[in-house]
């Protein structure tokens, strides 16, 4: 496997080039942004491992100039920028996953065999999923209701894509909690009726042909909306 590792600190990339390599993967590093985007075009990757803020081009910017030329080798990006609106930034500019720093080698070897073992996107069928008007990119983070924008917060937009995933099906809480949340447990708050009642009130505004069933005391579906609802 041949990978592509873009860290402009010297120490951090001396040290993944040793771990990979000693991981069995053919290791090719950039030390700034201009350099990664030129080896990311002209050679074949497995997978790219992006610093985010690097010199004369930053990771985003490497990024958005990768995916314009129809690239899609798989990148994940490793950021020291952990807010929320910094990973969404980073997924919505074509990431594939977004690793924080600082972070475990172990961790960053497990999601980097994932990215690898998934299939490209030239063999998915879609990075869309739909029922009734209602459409969501989750490649590209946006949501469309009619082929008009619909505006979601990040714990909304999870739930949606998870409720259309599971369109017609029964969604239990738990399930809720650990795919959105990453709970594996229940926290015993109204936290994802709150986010549900949002998301409710968005798609009803919106005038969606769905609508999200509550199943007391066991979880929710989303479902074709009635003619009155």
């Amino acid at each position: 496997m041949k990978l592509l590792l873009v860290e402009d600190d010297k120490q951090n990339r001396e040290f993944l080039y040793k771990a990979f390599n000693e991981q069995g993967y053919t290791v090719d590093t950039a030390a700034d942004g201009q350099q990664a985007l030129l080896m990311a075009t002209c050679e074949e990757h497995d997978i790219i491992i992006l610093d985010r803020m690097l010199p004369k081009l930053d990771g985003l910017q490497v990024l958005a100039a990768l995916r314009a030329t129809g690239k899609n080798t798989p990148v994940l990006i490793l950021s020291a920028l952990d807010k929320v609106d910094e990973r969404v930034a980073g997924l919505k500019a074509g990431g594939d996953d977004y690793l924080t720093k600082p972070f475990a080698f172990s961790e960053l070897a497990i999601r980097v065999e994932k990215l690898i073992k998934r299939p490209s996107q030239s063999t998915q069928k879609t990075t869309t999923v739909e029922f009734e008007n209602v459409s969501l990119d989750f490649r590209h983070y946006k949501a469309q209701i009619n082929g008009k924008p619909l505006n979601l917060q990040p714990k909304e937009f999870k739930i949606l894509h998870f409720l259309l995933e599971h369109q017609s099906k029964l969604v239990t809480r738990t399930l809720l909690f650990e795919s959105v949340w990453e709970y594996h447990f229940d926290p015993g708050t109204n936290v994802i009726d709150v986010h549900i009642a949002r998301l409710r009130k968005k798609l009803l505004q919106h005038n969606a042909h769905v609508n999200i069933e509550t199943i007391r005391g066991v979880g929710y579906r989303l479902q074709k909306a009635h003619a009155n609802e």
